[in-house]
């Protein structure tokens, strides 16, 4: 699936970098620079920041609801029929039990209210204030998260694409070896001492590796593509890789202090940390809620009734009416809704408890296993180094021979095949050890 979803990528990006403009100067890009870029450009990265600035904003939102809330209102009314109200008949002389309907009222009334509460105590708001900020510590976190594996993406594609650039090179050595052999071969065909078919094998074994050499060119602008688009960078850039692959001194990872691991330097512990005092938060919650609330109000608002629409006139009164209170609300009887509400965080509580112990043997696996993967890794790498040379040695005497006349021109094909083929396993040992010391790093919380 991994190389499925590179090919998908890059048939992509070789659309794109098909309308790439050369007259731009390449960006020099050590590792080092690609990663602070990434910190930058990315698109995960972005969108973690923007997740904190929710975070913060959602934080003042709550505590807000702290604050005296005020508002006011106006209503106007006009009556196109007045009310109707039936009083008894007996008041004005009727028969008893007997009705008259009369109208009482003006055609235009008015109201101006302000209004004014104020939180004493609400366990909801108070729990709802600490959620807050561990809220904001959870988004800062999945932020250094995004980080952590953005780094690790970053330094795998510049890693892959420098081990191409190498591969190249080597290849490019290999074409001019070759070339050096065909044009001898040809000279010694025209001295008669090899036969034309000779000459074939070799010329037809140097046209096969210059097809190979020309897709390890677009491999190698295929993975600087790839890097590209991880860093956020536009795709139609230029860049030029500066940091370089000394073959002869690769580097070893110290693995001698695994043993003494602190679980907190993973992020994804410090997850599960934050979601655990998210959790006892939801508990909290529960248990305050048996608490009362208490609640201070004001309330000031001025009528006013006129038959004309006068309300503007400043000679015509407004009668105020003003009011200051409180509530107190005590829960008494909620059908058991908020003890099972309370019982449900205590198990969403357990169960965080427990992924976090599950985490931790998790982590103790990941890094049994990429230390083993990398010490296998570098293992397969010192052998095909040491193919390497075997396989040179091998061509350098085939070739001797041939030259000399007393070998064939197949056993220096069968040479050239088993000497390119070490250098491929080699270049694909070099890449496994490369994403093996990431993932081990990872396992272990260096890179943060």
């Amino acid at each position: 699936m991994k190389n499925i979803s590179i090919i998908i990528i890059g048939t992509v990006i070789s659309f794109q970098t098909v309308a790439q403009n050369k007259n731009e100067p390449a960006k020099n890009l050590s590792l080092k620079e690609a990663i602070e870029f990434a910190l930058v450009n990315n698109s995960s990265i972005k969108n973690a920041e923007l997740d904190i600035d929710a975070s913060r904003y959602k934080k003042k939102e709550i505590r807000g609801m702290g604050l005296p809330q005020i508002s006011s209102s106006f209503d106007l009314k006009d009556y196109e029929k007045l009310p109707t109200q039936l009083l008894p008949g007996q008041f004005f002389g009727a028969p008893a039990g007997t009705y008259i309907p009369v109208q009482f009222g003006v055609k235009y009334n008015a109201t101006g209210t302000i209004q004014a509460s104020q939180i004493v105590f609400n366990s909801d708001y108070i729990v709802a204030l600490q959620s807050a900020k561990s809220f904001l510590e959870l988004s800062e976190k999945n932020h250094q998260r995004s980080q952590i594996e953005t780094k690790a993406t970053i330094t795998k594609a510049y890693y892959t694409a420098l081990v191409s650039k190498e591969r190249l090179k080597l290849l490019q050595a290999n074409v001019d070896r070759l070339k050096k052999l065909v044009d001898d071969s040809k000279s010694l065909n025209t001295n008669g001492f090899v036969e034309k078919i000779d000459v074939t094998r070799v010329t037809v074994a140097y046209n096969n590796l210059l097809s190979e050499k020309e897709k390890i060119e677009r491999l190698v602008g295929l993975t600087e593509s790839v890097l590209k688009f991880q860093m956020g960078m536009e795709i139609k850039s230029q860049i030029f890789l500066t940091d370089s692959l000394h073959l002869d001194n690769i580097p070893v990872v110290d693995i001698s202090s695994s043993s003494e691991l602190n679980y907190k330097n993973r992020i994804e512990y410090s997850l599960l940390e934050s979601q655990q005092k998210l959790s006892e938060l939801d508990v909290k919650r529960g248990k305050l809620r048996y608490l009362p609330s208490i609640f201070l109000y004001g309330n000031y608002s001025a009528q006013a009734q006129r038959n004309e629409f006068d309300f503007f006139d400043a000679s015509k009164k407004w009668y105020p009416i003003g009011i200051i209170g409180g509530t107190i609300n005590l829960p008494l009887f909620d059908g058991f809704q908020n003890h099972y509400r309370l019982q449900q965080s205590k198990v969403n509580l357990m169960k965080t408890v427990n992924s976090i112990d599950n985490l931790k043997n998790a982590i103790d696996l990941e890094i049994e296993t990429s230390k083993s993967s990398l010490l296998n890794a570098l293992n397969t790498l010192n052998i095909q180094k040491t193919n390497i040379e075997l396989a040179k040695e091998v061509y350098d005497v085939a070739k001797k021979k041939y030259e000399q006349g007393s070998g064939s021109s197949i056993e220096v094909m069968n040479a050239e095949t088993a000497l390119k083929e070490a250098q491929t396993n080699y270049y694909n040992a070099l890449y496994e050890y490369f994403t093996a010391k990431v993932d081990y790093e990872k396992a272990t919380g260096v890179i943060k």
